[in-house]
C-alpha cells in the first residue's frame, strides 16, 4: 500500500512512500529522503490513482502505537494551513526531541536494578540448614529483610559491600530475584508541595466557576480511535472559549484549580499553560498540593529525557494534567476536558521560529476539536480576546476583587522630566528620594521589596563624548550592553561580546560615556543604600541555570531576601503575601518603541507588577518612576483600570487599522547583502501586489527596512499584509508561500511570512 508521509524538512510538500503493511496514521517511521535517512509521520493511505515515479519503501515503522494522538495530528493539520508551515516541522515540535530524530540516539527511560527476596526463612534451624557456611549470602538476606525485602543492587555492591557472586548465590538458591524497575526522571518530584489551606470561594468565583462546570458537564468529546481518517474534521461538542477577567490578586488559579478537579472527576485530563518558565515552580507546586502525582511538567528547561519522561507518562495515562509553557499545548492528554492558559496576554505565547504559532490561539483551536472547555486567564487581557468577547466570540467571567476583600495598592508616580538629584539619568541615582524612603520603610518592617527594571545589563550603550560614536555589534544594527560583573559589552540579539573600550576607535578620546540603566546598575545602587538588606536580581544573566528561578523565588518564598530586583519575568503570576511595595525604576522602557503594541505591553507590565504588591494581610503600595506620567497607559495603570484603557487603545488603533480590528502578516526578506534584500522585498511585494489586483479586501504596505534592520549578520526588509477578513489574509499568504519562488543566490535570501505577529520590530 501506499502511504503519505510528513518530513522536516522546510518545504511544504507531504510524501508518498511504499509500504509492506497497512500503518495507522501518527506513527513514526524511517525513510529516505535526499540521501538522508530522516524520522517522518504517517499521515494516512496516500491516493493510489495518481501515478507516481520512483516510490521509495519505507524503511523502519518506529512504533506499534501512534506518538501522534488523532486530535494532535489534526491540531497539526491546522497549524501548518494557517501559519504557512511545514506539517512534518510542526509534528516535530509537537513531539519530545528523542521522538522526532532531533536528538540522536533516542533516550530509553532510565532503569534501575533491584534486588527482591521471594522467599522466607522464618526460623533460625531453616536458614542454618539453607545457608551453611555461606555466611556472607546469610548477611544479606538479612539485610534485605530490615530493608523492607527489596534495595538497588548498585546500593548493595557499592554502599554495603556485598559481590556480585554474593547477589547470584542467592539467587541460584531461588532466595532472590534482579528486576528491572523504570525510572521516571521527574525533577520535581522532590519538590515540596504547597500546603493546602481551606477557603471559602468568594461569590464571583463561585459564579464564574458553576458556568465553568456546567460546560465542562456538556461537553464529551467525540474524538475517535487512530483509524479515524485525520483528512475529516473532528467534530465535538465544545463551548465557545471564557476568558475570566480577574484583578490580580482575585484568585483565578482557584478556579482553575476547581475546574481540573470536575474534569478530573470525569475521568478527563487538563493542560495548563503558564507563560515564564519562572512561574513554572510554583505553578506546579499549587497543582501538585491538589492533584499529586497526576501532574506533568513540560518545559524548555528541562532536559531532552526529562521532557521525554514526562511526556511518555502522559501518553500512556499514567498523568493526567500537563502544566508548561507554550509547547505544552501538544501533551498528548487522554480525553481532554479542559485548556487553561494563564496570563494569556503574554507575548511568549507566540513562537519566534517555524512554525509561528500562537499558543492562545492553539488552544482555542484544540479545545474545540477535543470538545474541550478553554479558559484564558488574565488581569490584563490582550486586546485580541477582550475584542472577541465583546462580539461574543468569547465567554467574559469577571473577578472584580480581591479575596478576603483586600484592596488593590495604591499607586504613586515619581515624575522624572524634573531630573534634579535622585532622578533617572547619567550620573544621576535611579532611585528617586521617595522610592528610597519607602524601601527603608519596608526594610525597617521586615517586609518585602520588588523592583522592577525591564532592561538588563549595567549601561544599555556606550558613547564617545567627543565624537559622539556609539560603540555597535558587528553584526546587529543595534548598540552593545555593558555588563559590568562580566566586563563585556553584549549584544542581546546575536550574543557577540567583546572587551569594553579604552578609547575611541574613531577619535581616539578616551573621554568615554556609559549611559543608561540596567539592572545590574540599580543592583549596585540598591546594595549600596541599603548595605544590611538581602538583595537578589533576576534576569536572563542570573537565571541561566537549570533551577535559578526556583532557587531564586524559593528565598523569597522563605523571606530569606529582602529585596527582589528583575526583568519583566518577576512581573507576573508570583504570590508573595509578605511583599508590601512594588517600585518601578523606570514605566517607559518600552512606550516609544515603533510597535503598535508599545502602550498595551507597557500598560500590562505595570498593572501586573503592581498586583505582586498588597496580596497578604499587610496591604501594600506601589511606586512607579515615569517621564511619561500623563500617558494614558501609566494613568490608567495607576487606577488599576483596565476596561478604560481597552476602550482608548481599541480607538487609537482604529486608525490606521492594527489589530485587533484586522488581520496583519508580517513578510521579511532577510540576507548577507542589503542591496540583495532590498531589491528582493521590492520584487516579491510587486508579484503579490498584481496577483491581488482585483481584490479590494487585502492591503499591501511597504516594503521599507525593518525597525531593527540587520540581526546576526542579516539585512531585514519587510512588508505588511491587512485585511479584515483572516481567510482572505490567509488567501493570499498562501500564494506567496506556493507560488512564488524567491532565489536564494550569493545573498543567502529567506523569506518568512509571520501571521498575527506580536511584534513587528
Amino acid at each position: 500500500m501506499l502511504v503519505e508521509v510528513a518530513l522536516p524538512v522546510p518545504i511544504q510538500h507531504t510524501f508518498t512512500y511504499r509500504a509492506s503493511t497497512p500503518i495507522l496514521p501518527g506513527i513514526r517511521v524511517h525513510v529516505r529522503f535526499g540521501g538522508r535517512r530522516l524520522t517522518g509521520w504517517v499521515l494516512g493511505p496516500a491516493d493510489e490513482s495518481k501515478e507516481f515515479k520512483n516510490l521509495r519503501d519505507v524503511e523502519a515503522i518506529l512504533e506499534t502505537e501512534p506518538s501522534i494522538p488523532t486530535d494532535v495530528l489534526q491540531l497539526a493539520r491546522w497549524i501548518a494551513d494557517y501559519y504557512l508551515a511545514p506539517l512534518g516541522v510542526v509534528l516535530r515540535t509537537a513531539l519530545p526531541a528523542v521522538l522526532s530524530g532531533a536528538v540522536h540516539p533516542e533516550q530509553p527511560l532510565r532503569k534501575r536494578k533491584l534486588i527482591r527476596l521471594l522467599r522466607d526463612l522464618p526460623s533460625l534451624t531453616e536458614r542454618d540448614q539453607v545457608f551453611g557456611r555461606a555466611q556472607r549470602q546469610r548477611e544479606l538476606y538479612e539485610l534485605l529483610e530490615n530493608l523492607g525485602g527489596s534495595t538497588e543492587v548498585t546500593h548493595v555492591t557499592t554502599q554495603l559491600g556485598f559481590g556480585h557472586a554474593i547477589i547470584k548465590g542467592l539467587a541460584d538458591r531461588g532466595l532472590v530475584t534482579i528486576e528491572e524497575e523504570t525510572v521516571s526522571r521527574d525533577p520535581f518530584v522532590a519538590m515540596k508541595p504547597a500546603p493546602v489551606t481551606p477557603v471559602t470561594l468568594t461569590p464571583a468565583q463561585s459564579a464564574a466557576l458553576e458556568l465553568l462546570k456546567a460546560a465542562a458537564n456538556r461537553t464529551h468529546s467525540r474524538i475517535p480511535d487512530s483509524t479515524f481518517p485525520v483528512s475529516q474534521p473532528i467534530q465535538a461538542d465544545a463551548p465557545p472559549p471564557f476568558l475570566l477577567h480577574g484583578v490580580t490578586g482575585s484568585g483565578k488559579t482557584l478556579v482553575y484549580i476547581e475546574l481540573l478537579r470536575e474534569v478530573l472527576r470525569q475521568g478527563r485530563g487538563a493542560i495548563v499553560l503558564v507563560p515564564e518558565i519562572a512561574l513554572t515552580p510554583q505553578t506546579v507546586a499549587r497543582f501538585r498540593s491538589h492533584f499529586g502525582d497526576r501532574v506533568a511538567v513540560l518545559h524548555s528547561a528541562l532536559s531532552d529525557g526529562e521532557r521525554y519522561d514526562a511526556w511518555r507518562a502522559l501518553h500512556q495515562g499514567e498523568k493526567s494534567i500537563a502544566i508548561g509553557a507554550r509547547s505544552a499545548i501538544f501533551a498528548p492528554i487522554r480525553s481532554l476536558g479542559a485548556i487553561v492558559v494563564d496570563e494569556e496576554h503574554e507575548s511568549s505565547y507566540k513562537q519566534g521560529e517555524a512554525p509561528r504559532y500562537h499558543a492562545r490561539e492553539v488552544a482555542v483551536v484544540r479545545a474545540r476539536l477535543a470538545g474541550a472547555v478553554c479558559l484564558l486567564g488574565s488581569a490584563t487581557p490582550s486586546l485580541e480576546s477582550w475584542h472577541n468577547a465583546q462580539r461574543g466570540k468569547f465567554r467574559v467571567l469577571v473577578l472584580p476583587e480581591r479575596v478576603e476583600g483586600r484592596p488593590l495598592p495604591p499607586v504613586q508616580v515619581i515624575d522624572l522630566r524634573n531630573r534634579g538629584p535622585g532622578s533617572v539619568g547619567e550620573s544621576k541615582r535611579s532611585l528617586s528620594p521617595p522610592l528610597v524612603a519607602a524601601i527603608e520603610l519596608r526594610l525597617e518592617r521586615q517586609e518585602q521589596v520588588i523592583l522592577l527594571l525591564n532592561r538588563r545589563g549595567y549601561s544599555t550603550f556606550v558613547q564617545c563624548r567627543e565624537c559622539g560614536e556609539v560603540w555597535q555589534c558587528r553584526q546587529c544594527n543595534v548598540s552593545l550592553t555593558y555588563h559590568r560583573s562580566r566586563r563585556r559589552l553584549v549584544c542581546h540579539y546575536c550574543f557577540h561580546e567583546e572587551a569594553p573600550p579604552v578609547i575611541c576607535g574613531k577619535c581616539g578620546s578616551a573621554d568615554l560615556s556609559f549611559k543608561g540603566v540596567g539592572t545590574e546598575q540599580v543592583e549596585r545602587e540598591v546594595i549600596e543604600s541599603f548595605p544590611a538588606a538581602r538583595v537578589s536580581r533576576m534576569d536572563v544573566d542570573t537565571t541561566s541555570a537549570k533551577w535559578s528561578h526556583h532557587d531564586i523565588l524559593g528565598k523569597v518564598e522563605r523571606r530569606e531576601i529582602d529585596i527582589l530586583l528583575g526583568t519583566q519575568m518577576i512581573a507576573k503570576g508570583l504570590d508573595f503575601p509578605n511583599v508590601t511595595l512594588v517600585g518601578v525604576v523606570n514605566a517607559d522602557v518600552a512606550m516609544n518603541l515603533p510597535d503598535f503594541r508599545a502602550a498595551e505591553r507597557t500598560f500590562q507590565l505595570l498593572t501586573q507588577v503592581a498586583g505582586r504588591a498588597g496580596r497578604g494581610p499587610r496591604g501594600g503600595e506601589v511606586i512607579i518612576q515615569s517621564a511619561l506620567p500623563n500617558h494614558y497607559a501609566i494613568k490608567n495603570a495607576i487606577e488599576h483600570d483596565y476596561i478604560s484603557f481597552a476602550a482608548r487603545e481599541l480607538n487609537e488603533r482604529r486608525t490606521p487599522a492594527y489589530p485587533p480590528h484586522v488581520r496583519l502578516a508580517n513578510i521579511v526578506i532577510s540576507g548577507t547583502e542589503e542591496t540583495f534584500v532590498q531589491e528582493a522585498a521590492e520584487a516579491s511585494a510587486e508579484w503579490l501586489r498584481a496577483a491581488l489586483r482585483g481584490t479590494r479586501e487585502v492591503e499591501l504596505i511597504g516594503p521599507a527596512p525593518c525597525p531593527i534592520d540587520r540581526i546576526r549578520g542579516r539585512w531585514r526588509w519587510h512588508f505588511l499584509l491587512r485585511s479584515a477578513r483572516a481567510a482572505a489574509l490567509g488567501t493570499a499568504c498562501r500564494q506567496l508561500s506556493l507560488r512564488y519562488e524567491l532565489k536564494p543566490g550569493r545573498a543567502d535570501l529567506r523569506l518568512i511570512i509571520d501571521r498575527d505577529p506580536v511584534t513587528l520590530l
